[in-house]
């Protein structure tokens, strides 16, 4: 009976087995077709080939999985989500980053690579600090210009206290302002004399406040110097997101820079696509760009520091990741290939192709 029970069992799951591994290696063999957008260095086209990090490193896991991809270039970023959602496509790769609004709506792979947002500025907008420019800036001429009146003024009144007891202070007043400036200047940068002290109780007492308050005149002036060089840096640009307000800021239109600005209340004009962005900026149309990091270091260090420079730090910490359909049962199978290249190096190579060291 037991014998007689267990064969259609043992037959039902061998057939079930054979029909999993079937049904498998019909999911591994298939063409799956991937929207991607423009993204250098994500997703491009390069020497007439689809190129980039992202495209690099799907192409990679689609090899050991024995898939074979169809890429579809969408016109914009939207265009390749919306495809992806509506189940037109099997996937979607570029930048795209992980968010909560998009994980309702779509799965997300596990992370693959770490982003953010950045500031871009016109590079004339960015001035090299100058020491020559500081110097010669009024702000600090002015301070410079006080610090000698105050010089004046307190070897004058010293030389008040002391010309009838101090030799040095000895001399008729048309010839004692710039004895007595010069004493003063000493006393500031040296902290006295020896030979010249004051001999009077008013007059050491004025030397003691002299010697105590060049501490802060000196500090005050280097300050002054600093200050003056850091405006001369920053003059007429941007050092963080607080500067954005009031100034013709751009990005694209529904991306995750889009919400940030939103949220800060800051006035952008959203665009259709990098390359619309990107020539308004080089036409002068818009003064800062706030996007993804890495998209932007890439287009300033191939041609595109004629026009902008990077500034400040990565902000707004954000993931991106492969995105399917809700429900697709490729999301598994291609974090478990991830995970392979990560542990076996592979995922370093492909980053270093594009970005250089893995930090």
């Amino acid at each position: 009976m037991y014998l007689g029970l267990s064969i259609p069992v043992r037959i039902l799951q061998l057939s079930l087995s054979i029909l999993y591994l079937f049904w498998g290696a019909a999911l591994a063999a298939e063409t799956l077709t991937v929207n991607t957008v423009t993204r250098p260095p994500f997703s491009m086209i390069e020497n007439g080939k689809e190129s980039g990090f992202s495209l690099d490193l799907l192409g990679e896991i689609a090899r050991r999985l024995d898939w074979s991809l169809e890429i579809n270039r969408t016109d914009s970023f939207a265009a390749m989500l919306d495809g992806v959602r509506l189940g037109e496509a099997d996937l979607a790769a570029a930048n795209i980053s992980i968010t909560a609004s998009r994980e309702a709506a779509m799965d997300f792979s596990q992370p693959v690579f770490e982003s953010g947002l950045q500031i871009m500025v016109q590079a004339d907008d960015i001035r090299e600090p100058s020491l020559l420019r500081a110097i010669m800036s009024w702000d600090l001429a002015a301070a410079i210009g006080l610090a000698f009146l105050l010089l004046l003024v307190g070897g004058m009144f010293m030389w008040t206290l002391e010309r009838r007891a101090q030799p040095y202070f000895d001399r008729p007043l048309k010839e004692a302002w710039f004895p007595s400036f010069w004493w003063a200047l000493n006393l500031v940068v040296n902290g006295g004399f020896e030979e010249r002290v004051p001999r009077t109780p008013i007059g050491r007492m004025f030397g003691v406040v002299l010697v105590l308050s060049s501490l802060f005149i000196v500090s005050i002036f280097v300050a002054k110097i600093t200050a003056v060089m850091t405006v001369e840096a920053i003059s007429g640009s941007v050092s963080s997101v607080n500067d954005l307000y009031g100034r013709r800021t751009g990005t694209i239109e529904g991306s995750t820079a889009a919400g940030f600005l939103q949220r800060r209340d800051i006035d952008y004009y959203g665009y259709h696509d990098l390359d619309e962005m990107l020539a308004a900026f080089e036409a002068g149309s818009i003064r800062a760009v706030v996007f993804d990091a890495p998209v932007l270091n890439y287009y300033v260090q191939h041609g595109g520091q004629t026009y902008g420079r990077t500034i400040g730090s990565i902000f707004l910490r954000e993931y991106y990741g492969f995105v399917f359909p809700e429900d697709s049962p490729r999301v598994e199978m291609l974090n478990r290939t991830l995970l392979e290249l990560q542990e076996d190096g592979t995922y370093e190579e492909i980053y270093r192709t594009w970005f250089g060291r893995l930090n």
